[in-house]
């Protein structure tokens, strides 16, 4: 079991023209990103989500084909992180969702995520 002071986490993020950076692995000069809007992105996630809950496909292989971070290479893993290393919305989310859980869709300024809490 995770000790409180860390977690594991995947998650899938989905950029958009409000995000602080508009490039990603998939779209280096950001301009797919720059049209997107905030709405457009999270439209993308819930449709994402559901075909995840309902077990169409899997929370791994839907953030390696979509996710717009390079986590994407690892199916959304980010490894172990503390309080203090994300930002805070992503963080809270994160912290508390319990391990196999999925949170809701989560804003912050890099874009939109669902997290996975793996540990």
């Amino acid at each position: 079991m995770a000790s409180e002071q860390q977690v594991r986490a995947s998650h899938i993020l989905i950029k958009h023209e409000g995000s602080r950076r508009k490039a990603s692995w998939k779209d280096p000069d950001g301009r797919i990103i720059s049209t997107t809007t905030r709405d457009a992105a999270a439209s993308q996630l819930r449709s994402l989500l559901d075909d995840i809950v309902s077990g169409k496909v899997r929370f791994e292989d839907v953030a390696s084909r979509y996710s717009d971070c390079s986590s994407a290479k690892r199916g959304g893993d980010l490894g172990r992180f503390g309080r203090g290393q994300m930002q805070k919305p992503f963080e809270e989310a994160a912290f508390s969702l319990r391990v196999g859980e999925i949170s809701d869709i989560v804003d912050t300024d890099s874009g939109v995520h669902i997290i996975l809490r793996t540990g």
